[in-house]
């Protein structure tokens, strides 16, 4: 066994509770534990990154910003880790290199220590960079290998991929199993290669949700890797991670001993306890063991974030179904390892063909992975996705931010008027489709309720339904709505909506409706009343499970009403506008 001591990173205020809560703990309980924690000891504690960005500003009306800074006063001692998707940011689309650069100057200015750098694809090329930055800051860049297991993926790719990530210089190299696929022997093997290979040390982060990390836990100590990912025995296990005061007992009078006091940690467990059950309504149904992953390979994160937007588009019972879809997917699409964001796009477009068949409805993002705007794919896309993708054109092969062209000044001067501070210019940047509305909301209290509540009597059932035309990316199809009234939004929106015209109804000549094909957010307004607009057309963009999809006209004609607004929420079957 080697002899160094084993060093311990604690995800409980960044991936443990994405892991199991989908991300929805608020600042609020973690301050109150921080102080204590400090004392531990600590590697490090990863506390920012990953989706905990997007949920402060979508769904906590929380700054994300104030919350490293508000956490660094009370624990100044422990370096502050956080998960950085290299040119995406903490976004899901590649940013120009400026843009890169001001983010993690800002970021270290609020107290980040430590830099998780990774790509989706193990496309280096996406993290020189942010690499680079965070060593100009004097900051700490670890690079990450996003593992995973797939016909082309192998030990020595691994092996490679490490020593490469030295050459960029990184302090210490990650291997980032993000969906619990790494078993026990290849886990030993891989460790003790990259550790014969590169010299700085080796750090690795794999979740329980397979039933295999304590196993290939104990296998890479005993290889000789130098820092663990933990979770607080209470944010841990299921979905989560390896629980923090295993690890250190089972250390304990090793020469692999943490040095960690249990009884601080178990103090700081029971404290964590009581948080999670204010988090009840989020909680993961996937607590225990689920060795279909092995299969699906669905990071512990995106699986308690899937269950969200399936109940949106009332179609949670098929969640079996998208399981199964997602690695058929994967393969087509060229085995890109799921992580965000490519874990997002391959997961919605898993949703988008069990709703609406394989490949009819393409989110834009889906677009952009395959022809090749995230970066290099591991392996070879499927030829028919690709000609309906691509069609006669070349796909991108050089790095896809050096197609971007400068970007910081020129957001800056377009919202000026809204956004007073640089850290409130990169919201704008990463998240445009919610900055206004939560920059209307920071410091409220969140519309989301945290705790499950007894269940309503169910309403009697409605004998009539409702039919619609949904139209995406000019294809049609008949939708029925049986309760109308669930569907349909209160006030001005419902009173539009029954003002307009059924397309069943609607005597020939006159218009025919176009309806929302998923739930979401209405983006943006492409065309307006009055317009003509030809088959095909896209006429509202849609912002559906954190994607952008398409709704386009299936025929020519001109507009005569829309019935929604920018920044409207929508749900299947809702109406959109009017064509004729």
């Amino acid at each position: 066994m080697a002899g160094n001591k084993l060093r311990i990173t604690e995800l409980a205020l960044r991936d443990g509770h994405q892991s199991l809560l989908a991300t929805r703990m608020k600042t609020e309980h973690m301050l109150p534990i921080a102080a204590k924690m400090d004392k531990v000891g600590y590697w490090s504690v990863e506390m920012w990154g990953g989706a905990t960005f997007d949920s402060c500003i979508r769904f906590l009306n929380e700054d994300p910003w104030e919350r490293v800074r508000l956490l660094k006063r009370q624990m100044p001692n422990t370096p502050f880790q956080m998960l950085l998707r290299g040119q995406n940011l903490v976004g899901y689309r590649h940013y120009a290199d400026d843009l890169v650069e001001k983010f993690v100057d800002l970021a270290c200015a609020a107290g980040i220590d430590v830099f998780r750098i990774f790509d989706a694809l193990n496309d280096l090329r996406n993290l020189k960079t942010s690499v680079a930055r965070v060593k100009k800051n004097g900051k700490h860049a670890q690079g990450a290998m996003s593992y995973t297991t797939s016909p082309v993926h192998s030990t020595q790719f691994f092996v490679e991929l490490a020593s490469r990530l030295e050459d960029m210089g990184v302090d210490t190299i990650c291997i980032k199993d993000m969906a619990g696929l790494l078993a026990p022997e290849p886990a030993g093997e891989l460790v003790s290669k990259i550790k014969a290979k590169v010299k700085v040390p080796l750090h690795l982060h794999t979740h329980t949700t397979s039933g295999l990390a304590l196993m290939t836990v104990m296998k890479a100590i005993d290889a000789g890797v130098d820092i663990l990912d933990t979770a607080i025995s209470s944010l841990s296990m299921g979905t989560s991670h390896s629980p923090t005061e295993t690890i250190v007992a089972a250390m304990k009078g090793t020469p692999r001993d943490t040095g960690l006091d249990l009884d601080l940690l178990v103090e700081i467990s029971e404290y964590f306890k009581g948080v999670r059950g204010e988090y009840s309504a989020f909680d993961t149904a996937f607590l225990g063991v689920d060795v279909n992953i092995l299969k699906s390979q669905v990071p512990g994160g995106m699986i308690s974030n899937l269950d969200s937007p399936l109940k949106q588009q009332n179609a949670l019972h098929r969640l079996p179904e998208v399981l199964e879809e997602l690695p058929r997917c994967r393969k087509d699409m060229g085995y890109p390892p799921l992580v965000t964001p490519t874990s997002q796009i391959v997961g919605t477009q898993a949703v988008l063909n069990v709703l609406m068949g394989r490949y009819k409805v393409l989110s834009k993002e889906s677009r952009a992975l395959v022809e090749g705007n995230y970066g290099r794919l591991p392996g070879t896309v499927d030829p028919e996705l690709l000609k309906t993708v691509c069609g006669d054109k070349a796909c991108v092969t050089v790095r896809p931010a050096d197609l971007l062209a400068p970007e910081w000044d020129r957001l800056r001067e377009e919202v000026k008027d809204k956004a007073t501070r640089d850290e409130d210019v990169i919201v704008f940047a990463l998240f445009p489709q919610v900055a206004e509305t939560y920059l209307k909301k920071r410091g409220t209290p969140p519309d989301e309720k945290f705790k499950k509540e007894a269940a309503a009597p169910a309403a009697p059932a409605k004998a009539a339904a409702n039919a619609f035309h949904v139209t995406v990316n000019g294809k049609t199809y008949d939708v029925r709505v049986d309760d109308w009234d669930a569907a349909v939004p209160s006030g001005a929106a419902r009173a539009a909506a029954s003002s307009a015209p059924s397309p069943d109804a609607a005597p020939p000549g006159e218009g025919r409706m176009v309806a929302a094909p998923l739930a979401g957010a209405v983006w943006k307004l492409t065309r307006g009343v009055g317009e003509h607009v030809d088959e095909g057309d896209v006429v509202i963009i849609l912002e559906a499970m954190k994607m952008e999809t398409d709704v386009a006209c299936p025929h020519s004609g001109v507009i005569q009403a829309i019935h929604v607004k920018e920044g409207d929420r929508v749900n299947p079957g809702d109406p959109l506008l009017t064509v004729g």
